[in-house]
């Protein structure tokens, strides 16, 4: 994003907002609420339209790229419409639509990537399990398989730990350090970042639709809260940590 502003209803949400997300990256977007984290990264991926400035997905503006199945998008939360429930499984292959031809049934490696994700997710056991039975942290580790269905590079997430109770932050910070391992990009949206701080490479933090601070490590608990925070300009990252549990899919 270059020069990046969006306004929504009148107001002025994202102002001038300047970022590079590279390969391999663990970008943590912090600030306060109402801050517009969430409209960055949504901006970022084109589904809200920018007023001003610049987006770009693999150096393409977002309206004519089509290689969708390299981004994964996990939504703060699980929406599942209609009558008939869901299955867990059922929502997690829904990750795969982007891979498959229209008129091709799902194949061997299909089912064999859903597998992969609900185990990398620890909900193997669950996977005939209607959806919206699942507890907020559950549902949470049920979109970020479907994302991983998909086979991205890049896995973008928006407030993964809201609302999930310390052991599914756990499990999510595991299922993270295995992608960030395995070379995958990883942006996402967090208000404070518990179990997934030692993981975070870069972090940008927003205060009024500004970029006030970008660097690592990611600042105090606290301080992107705080009016006024001073920029500080980015700094080689150190070694990420050894990855808590692998992610690892063959050919």
């Amino acid at each position: 994003m270059t020069g990046g502003r969006v306004r929504l209803e009148g107001r002025e949400v994202l102002r001038g907002i300047d970022l590079r997300v590279a390969t391999g990256d663990m970008l943590a977007v912090l600030g306060p609420n109402g801050s517009g984290k969430s409209t960055l990264i949504r901006a970022l991926l084109g589904l809200v339209p920018l007023a001003g400035g610049r987006t770009e997905i693999y150096g393409v503006r977002p309206a004519r790229f089509r290689d969708w199945h390299r981004v994964g998008y996990v939504p703060q939360r699980l929406t599942v419409g209609g009558g008939v429930p869901a299955t867990v499984r059922e929502v997690v292959a829904s990750g795969r639509v982007a891979r498959q031809s229209r008129w091709r049934p799902s194949s061997r490696a299909d089912r064999a990537w859903v597998d992969r994700a609900l185990a990398a997710v620890d909900l193997t056991d669950r996977a005939r399990d209607p959806a919206q039975e699942l507890s907020g942290g559950q549902q949470q580790r049920v979109l970020i398989a479907r994302a991983l269905a998909g086979e991205p590079d890049v896995l973008v997430m928006d407030e993964p730990t809201a609302g999930v109770d310390t052991g599914n932050q756990e499990t999510l910070a595991a299922t993270l350090a295995g992608l960030v391992e395995d070379g995958r990009t990883v942006v996402l949206v967090a208000h404070e970042l518990g179990p997934l701080e030692p993981l975070i490479t870069r972090s940008v933090v927003l205060e009024h639709g500004r970029v006030v601070h970008e660097g690592t490590p990611p600042p105090p608990e606290g301080e992107c809260a705080k009016p006024g925070h001073d920029h500080v300009h980015p700094h080689e990252a150190a070694d990420p940590p050894a990855p808590l549990r692998s992610w690892s899919i063959g050919a």
